[in-house]
């Protein structure tokens, strides 16, 4: 019985995972076809002597883009970003490099 409960829990789990997953990809397609339309949008009416590469041409993909970072963050964690086990490698890299200091000079 205790097992059952368990697996429903881990089934639970996992498909808000999954759920979370697919809503980041939603949301990047969203982006990505959003952004690509203004740009496009601002490239066809540009008038004659305008600039293309200006702030407000790419603000919106600027800032969207901020959001979209923290959402796969908040999906993905952190570790998408430093790889897994970063802290405790680190600690482990400065830990030898002390233990190297110190026997150099023995």
């Amino acid at each position: 019985m205790e097992n059952s409960v368990e697996e429903q829990r881990r089934l639970d789990i996992a498909t808000k995972k999954v759920q979370a997953m697919m809503g980041f990809y939603k949301h990047l397609a969203a982006y990505v076809i959003v952004n690509l339309f203004l740009i496009a949008a601002k490239w066809f009416t540009l008038d004659a002597g305008e600039q293309f590469f200006t702030f407000s041409t790419f603000s919106t993909a600027f800032f969207w883009g901020i959001g979209l970072v923290f959402h796969c963050a908040g999906v993905f964690g952190t570790n998408i970003f430093l790889g897994n086990n970063w802290e405790e490698r680190k600690i482990n890299e400065y830990m030898e490099r002390e233990k190297n200091k110190s026997t150099k000079w023995e």
